[in-house]
């Protein structure tokens, strides 16, 4: 039994190790509460009024507004009845968590932000209870089209490719983009941007459409903005192509990063993103933001998450609604200027990566959301998921295995399809396809559906692991359970089977360990903040903070998971390799077996 306290003392060393490692970083800011860490996830007020951009397009070259409506119905006359909802009385929102301060999940873990805070005071004039759940931009608008929200909050900035999909509400901010570059670029405007020059861009965003129909350009994409401005800061790129507000929040004093150039369209004002078909709600909503505007909510809630000055010939609402009473943002803009001496040196390579990865109050932070709400989830998925694939790949090695061609072949080509489609696919598929169908069963909240979309893609690998372990069995032996007397499938079920089942114990550890870490794809199908799994929570964390040390933290969460597991897959390794150590006859038992021979 020497081999079975080894591997146990070692993966015991490896967990110790890290949690000192996790305890180490705890600990390592020491007293520092980081009172000026910023939070990009909270509103930042009128100190931090920026005037408009410079170098815009003028409102004559900025195109025509088609699409503003000229007035609204009173919010006291709208029937909330008849608004088409997917459960009534309850205004059910897509939103993101990584874009503050228009959309992000705060330290409470809340869905917060300019835009869904204003849609938080549209409900209300409406007396509609509003849900956020949490998704992908590159899905968002497909689930609003197809049902499973019925809005979208996104800061999403309208185009005619958009509205062939969904429909939108009147404006409520504007499309403001910028072209951030590095202190010193020959990079001055759009005009300078080159089939040679590296453009960032998030994928899926109005930047990405500009930079792709309008300059004519190949960019790289990113899946957030956190990302494509890391690769920015890093030299891995020459410009990033963002939207105004968060390319402001995104750099820091130090980053040796600026914005050289900004643009906007009238035409393409930001709005809410509502199911084409769905006139009697987008109608609702556009009476409900004349309302805010009306009576004051718009101007505070702006004033205290995005205080910079409206673009010349553009207002929000309907062009009936009265023009937001703001404050001059361009004079408290200059106020602040001049009072600002704070150095903007830059920061060495070293000191970069230091403040970018390896933040130590951020672990601190970070753990306590990481293993209250992300492990659960996590833990949760692959077990479910683990199980029912599990299952589902035994029923399908036994079939991809049978006499009987009628089971072989479907096996065969769900197996196919299955391994064969990337995991983000099939997750879409199972979520946004089947999600409408049973949605009286799930209450439209697709977090199981996710599980089951897991279970189906593991179990056509699990299938093949099973199917490689039986067939991996002498034949042998079911002619040796035959010859007893045994059925074919009595053979198998008693002899074979569990034979094979033994020899790929191993594979099928690791294929959990994969399913862990495929777990944070389900965050695609839009979750509620209570069921984020470990990487959503340390991006959420990441979009707070502008700093990538959250997701380093839960990396070392997932380590905590699977550095245990892969030392117990070894170990099994080596005891189907090697079986049972011999160990010596205890003296009494040898008595006892001796005794009352001659």
């Amino acid at each position: 039994m020497a081999v079975l306290p080894v591997v146990r003392s070692r993966a015991l060393i490896a967990v110790i190790l890290l949690a000192v490692g996790l305890s180490a970083t705890a600990c390592g800011s020491g007293s520092d509460d980081t009172s000026t860490e910023r939070n990009l996830c909270a509103p930042p007020g009128l100190a931090a009024a920026s005037a408009a951009p410079t170098n815009l397009a003028s409102s004559a070259t900025a195109g025509t507004d088609r699409y503003t409506t000229a007035t609204t119905v009173p919010v006291t006359s709208i029937d909330v009845s008849k608004l088409g909802l997917i459960t009534p009385g309850k205004l059910s929102v897509g939103t993101l968590s990584d874009a503050p301060p228009s959309i992000c999940v705060n330290r409470q873990g809340t869905f917060t932000g300019f835009d869904n805070e204003l849609l938080k005071a549209i409900g209300a004039k409406l007396g509609l209870q509003v849900e956020f759940s949490g998704t992908e931009f590159a899905g968002l608008l497909a689930q609003v089209s197809g049902g499973r929200f019925d809005v979208g909050s996104s800061n999403i900035t309208t185009t005619d490719a958009r509205r062939q999909l969904v429909g939108f509400t009147n404006g409520y901010d504007f499309g403001y983009f910028s072209l951030v570059v590095p202190n010193g670029s020959a990079i001055k405007g759009f005009s300078d941007l080159g089939r040679a020059t590296r453009i960032a861009v998030v994928q899926g965003t109005v930047q990405d459409e500009f930079v792709v129909n309008q300059l004519r350009l190949n960019p790289v994409k990113f899946p957030d903005y956190n990302t494509a401005y890391a690769n920015l800061k890093s030299g891995q790129v020459d410009a990033w192509v963002a939207p105004s507000a968060q390319a402001e929040g995104a750099i820091q004093p130090g980053d040796g990063i600026s914005v050289s150039q900004n643009t906007f369209s009238l035409d393409n004002f930001v709005g809410y993103a509502v199911a084409k078909h769905n006139q009697p709600l987008i109608d609702a909503l556009n009476s409900g933001l004349d309302a805010v505007i009306a009576d004051g909510t718009y101007a505070r809630l702006y004033s205290e998450w995005v205080p910079r000055e409206l673009p010349p010939g553009w207002k929000p609402g309907s062009k009936a609604a009265p023009t937001p009473q703001l404050p001059d943002f361009a004079a408290l803009a200059a106020d602040e200027q001049q009072g600002d001496t704070e150095q903007n040196a830059p920061k060495s390579t070293v000191q970069q990566l230091k403040d970018t990865f390896f933040d130590w109050s951020l672990y601190r932070k970070a753990f306590p959301d990481l293993l209250r709400t992300g492990l659960p989830n996590t833990l949760i998925l692959a077990v479910v998921s683990g199980a029912l694939g599990t299952l589902l790949g035994m029923l399908l090695a036994v079939a991809g295995i049978s006499r009987t061609r009628w089971l072989r072949w479907p096996a065969r080509v769900y197996t196919d399809i299955f391994r064969g489609l990337p995991a983000v696919v099939i997750i879409l598929l199972i979520g946004l396809g089947v999600g409408p169908v049973v949605r009286t069963l799930t209450g439209n909240n697709p977090y199981w559906l996710g599980a089951v979309a897991l279970a189906l893609l593991a179990s056509a690998y699990i299938g093949e692991i099973f199917r490689s372990g039986i067939q991996s069995v002498e034949a042998g032996q079911l002619e040796a359970a035959r010859a007893i007397g045994f059925g074919y499938r009595q053979a198998m079920t008693l002899v074979v089977i569990p034979q094979g089942v033994r020899r790929v114990l191993p594979a099928l550890m690791n294929q959990f360990i994969a399913l862990i870490k495929d777990s944070s794809l389900i965050y695609f199908l839009g979750l509620l903040a209570t069921q984020r799994e470990l990487f959503a929570v340390g991006r959420d964390l990441n979009a707070q903070t502008g700093n990538l040390s959250p997701l380093v933290a839960a990396g070392l969460a997932y380590l905590l998971l699977t550095v245990p597991l892969t030392h117990l897959v070894n170990y099994i390794d080596r005891r189907m390799r090697t079986g049972r150590p011999d160990r010596p006859i205890d003296p009494i038992e040898t008595a006892t077996i001796t005794e009352g021979r001659g």
